[in-house]
C-alpha cells in the first residue's frame, strides 16, 4: 500500500508539543535536584550503565560537561563507577539506589503538578490522554527500531 508522507509539521507539532509538556511540569513541580542533574539520571535510567562518552552523545553535550554533571552526581551518591564488562580499561556509570530514589522523587514532583490537570479531563479526555500515549509507545518503539540518519547538529 502506498503511503502519503506525513507533513513535517505533524513532526514537528508532536515534538514541540510532547517537550512544552515535559518542561511545563519540570518548571511548576517542586524538587530539589538540579534539572541538568535530573535529566542526566533519568537518561541513565533509560540507558542503563553508561561510558561517559555514550552519555555526552545522547546528551548532545561535551565529555567534559557530562563529566563535571557526572562528579556532581557522584558527591551526592547517586551514580558510581564500575569497570565495563565489554573492556576492562574503560568504566561505566550506574546509577545507585539513592539515584534510582532522586529520579523517582522528581518523576512524582512532575507527576503532582499534572494529576489535578489530567483531573479535568472527562472520560474522553482521558481515553484521548491514553490512545495518546499508547501512539507515543509505539512512535518510541518504532524509532527504537528505524535507522538512524546522520547526525548534521554541528557543535560549538
Amino acid at each position: 500500500m502506498l503511503r502519503v508522507s506525513v507533513p513535517s509539521t505533524l513532526g514537528n507539532d508532536l515534538l514541540r508539543s510532547a517537550a512544552r509538556l515535559s518542561r511545563w511540569a519540570s518548571r511548576h513541580a517542586s524538587f530539589d535536584v538540579p534539572f541538568a542533574q535530573a535529566r542526566l539520571l533519568a537518561l541513565l535510567d533509560e540507558l542503563g550503565p553508561s561510558r561517559v562518552s555514550t552519555l555526552a552523545a545522547a546528551d548532545h553535550s561535551s565529555q567534559p560537561t557530562i563529566t563535571t554533571q557526572l562528579r556532581r552526581l557522584e558527591a551526592s551518591g547517586w551514580v558510581t563507577r564500575a569497570s565495563d564488562p565489554d573492556d576492562a580499561r574503560a568504566t561505566v556509570i550506574c546509577l545507585t539506589d539513592e539515584g534510582i530514589a532522586a529520579i523517582e522523587t522528581v518523576r512524582r514532583a512532575r507527576l503532582a503538578v499534572l494529576s489535578p490537570v489530567l483531573d479535568q479531563l472527562d472520560d474522553t479526555g482521558l481515553d484521548r490522554v491514553r490512545i495518546a500515549v499508547e501512539v507515543m509507545n509505539e512512535l518510541l518503539a518504532a524509532a527504537a527500531d528505524a535507522p538512524i540518519p546522520h547526525n548534521t547538529r554541528k557543535d560549538g
